[in-house]
Parts: C-alpha cells; sequence; structure tokens
C-alpha cells in the first residue's frame, strides 16, 4: 500500500472518529457563521449559526471528499468505461463481469458529476442556507446518465471504424477546454492568482493551475462541467450563471455527436450486421435530447436557487434559436436575392440576343429585296 493510500485511509478514520464523537463532548470552541436564507416575497433573512470545531472539521473533510469523487470519476472511471465498451464491441461479447464493471464505473461517473453541480452550487451561492430537495437530485442523476452514456457509446462507436480520426476529435476537444480558461484569463489582463496556496511558488501555482484546467478539459470531455473554472477569481470558479456559454455547449455537443454517429454510420463494416444501426442512431441522438431535457427541467423547476436567477436557461435558448432563424432568414434571403439577380441577367441576355437576332434577319431581308 502506497503512502498516498495510507494518508487516505487515515483522513477516513479520522473523519469517522470526529463524526461519532461529535455531540458527545461539549466544544469549547466555537465560530459563528452567517447565511442567507432564500429570499420569500423579495425579502431574504440573515441567520445566525454555532459552529464547533468537530463540524468544521466534518465540512473540511466533505468537501475534501466531493473534490477526490470528481477527480477520480473523470480521470479514472471515465476512461475505464470508455475502454472496457471498447472491448466490448470488438469482442462483440459482454460478459457478467465486465457488465458489472461498467455499470459502476458509469455509476462513478455520474456521482462525480453531481457532486460536481452540488460543489458548484455551495461556491457560488456560499452566501445562502442552500438545501437540495430530493427531485433535483433526481434530475441531476438522469440528466448526467443520459449525456455520459450517451457521449461515452458515441465515442466509442466511431474509434471503432475510424480509430485514427478519434484521436484528433479527443485531442482537439481536450485542448480546446484545456486552453480556453488561460485564453479568458488573458483577455481579462487580470494578475496572477498568488494567493492559493502561500508556501507555493509562482512555478508551483503555474502548475496547480495546469492540473485544474486538465480536470476540467477532463470533464468537459464528456459532460458539460458545472463548476466554470475561471483564473481571475479568487477563488478559481466562476460566480456567475453564463446560459449563454451552456446552451451553445449543448448545441454544438449535439451537432458535433450527430456528425461523429453519420460518420460511423456511413463508414461502418460488416462486423455491425448484427445491429439495427438506424434505430441505434436514433436511440442515441433522443438520449442525449432526453439528457438535456432533465437538465431543463432541473434549472427551471428544480435547482435549489432558481429565485436568485436574474434570467432563465429557456430564454437562452429561445434567444440562440432566434439568432439561428434570423441567420437562415439572412441566407435565404442572400440566396433569393441571387437567383433573382441571375434570372435578371438571363432576361436581359435573352431579350439582347433576341435584338440581335431581330437585326440580323431584318438586314439579311433588306439585302435580298435590294438584289431582287
Amino acid at each position: 500500500m502506497s503512502e498516498e493510500q495510507i494518508f487516505a485511509w487515515c483522513r477516513c478514520v479520522e473523519a469517522l472518529y470526529i463524526y461519532f464523537r461529535a455531540g458527545r463532548v461539549e466544544d469549547p470552541y466555537v465560530s459563528i457563521t452567517k447565511k442567507r436564507q432564500m429570499p420569500k416575497d423579495g425579502y431574504s433573512e440573515e441567520v445566525e449559526k454555532e459552529v464547533g470545531q468537530a463540524e468544521g472539521k466534518l465540512r473540511t473533510h466533505r468537501s475534501a471528499f466531493s473534490r477526490a469523487s470528481v477527480i477520480q470519476a473523470f480521470l479514472g472511471s471515465a476512461p475505464q468505461l470508455t475502454l472496457q465498451l471498447y472491448i466490448c464491441v470488438l469482442q462483440q461479447e459482454v460478459t457478467v463481469a465486465r457488465s458489472v464493471f461498467m455499470v459502476l464505473s458509469l455509476l462513478s461517473i455520474v456521482y462525480g458529476a453531481l457532486r460536481c453541480n452540488i460543489l458548484a452550487i455551495k461556491i457560488k451561492y456560499d452566501d445562502y442556507n442552500v438545501r437540495v430537495k430530493p427531485a433535483a437530485y433526481l434530475c441531476i442523476f438522469m440528466w448526467r446518465s443520459f449525456e455520459i452514456a450517451t457521449r461515452v457509446t458515441v465515442l466509442v462507436l466511431f474509434g471503432s471504424v475510424l480509430q485514427i480520426w478519434v484521436f484528433a476529435v479527443v485531442l482537439v476537444n481536450f485542448l480546446g477546454f484545456f486552453l480556453y480558461p488561460w485564453i479568458l484569463f488573458w483577455l481579462s489582463k487580470s494578475p496572477f492568482p498568488e494567493n492559493i496556496e502561500k508556501e507555493l511558488s509562482r512555478l508551483g501555482t503555474t502548475i496547480v493551475l495546469c492540473l485544474l484546467t486538465f480536470l476540467y478539459a477532463g470533464i468537459n470531455m464528456f459532460c458539460w462541467s458545472a463548476a466554470q473554472v475561471e483564473l481571475s477569481d479568487p477563488d478559481l470558479i466562476s460566480k456567475s450563471q453564463n446560459w449563454y456559454r451552456m446552451t451553445v455547449y449543448y448545441i454544438v455537443r449535439l451537432m458535433e455527436n450527430a456528425f461523429l454517429l453519420l460518420m460511423w454510420y456511413v463508414y461502418r463494416t460488416d462486423f455491425y450486421l448484427y445491429v439495427c444501426a438506424p434505430m441505434l442512431f436514433l436511440q442515441l441522438l433522443i438520449g442525449y435530447c432526453m439528457g438535456i431535457f432533465f437538465m431543463l427541467v432541473f434549472y427551471q423547476f428544480c435547482h435549489p436557487c432558481k429565485k436568485l436567477f436574474s434570467s432563465s436557461i429557456t430564454e437562452a435558448l429561445l434567444s440562440c434559436f432566434k439568432i439561428l432563424y434570423f441567420i437562415c432568414q439572412h441566407h435565404k434571403s442572400t440566396l433569393l436575392t441571387g437567383k433573382v439577380v441571375m434570372k435578371s441577367e438571363n432576361t436581359d441576355e435573352a431579350r439582347g440576343s433576341s435584338k440581335t437576332i431581330d437585326s440580323q434577319n431584318r438586314n439579311t431581308h433588306q439585302s435580298v429585296s435590294s438584289n431582287a
């Protein structure tokens, strides 16, 4: 057993010891925290609460466990699930043991995505007393299950027929999401974050930030990251709810999945004779749309802080669809204008040619009459 595993076990034992000991022994040192309740009728009440050392340590352990579950899910379980499903497709066989491992890997990824959602809510609305209801957990679970399962299946199917191109797709996705926070940080012209850890040097801080963006890219490879990295923020997490960025992500991802499935359908070999390809194509697209549907239900009805939203995601979707509609209409009007111009040019040419023919016929007739 490595030193990291021993350290993790010690932390788990410490957390269990603190949990069972809390409440039995009076804590002499307490701190007072202030949290605001969710607004009712436009009024938000501020509530003070005493937090002992034991409860504070448990919160620290819980937060560390949430972050560790996210890291383990997307840097461990996600590649493992992709590899196991790829092996099953190539061997045309799904054993009981492998199916159990794939289900456990999928549940691990979904749980990591769920913890990422809850962690992002707690960070964004740190001033409020947030309570997540069971309906919200159910919506997040269904949303992430459909989204991640269909995404992994699409990548595996595409990789089974175009092995080289799948590396290009993965590399472009990964580098795009890895560099995106750094590009935003460079455009914001903010100072380099120095308050991550006092003992870290500038090089060490850069390595930590690179690891954070590496995890961010790994999450966005399979699903939308609820915690958006913002290097210019002291907490390194964006506090704003950017609906347009989220809408663009899902529109582009849906188009990418449809394109990858289309390439799989075109280049599939006799290896897939036992599969109804059109039905599988349709099922995967519907599955991803089901994930988007549960995401909309969560943000529209089940989000614990929906009363604090200045706008909704449906409004962002409608505005994006309006933009796409205007673009299509402009493109259609441009094509119609071009066709009208071409028709007018053709009619002018036809008229000109008919005039020249008439004039030639008249000249010929005049010359014949003069000769007669």
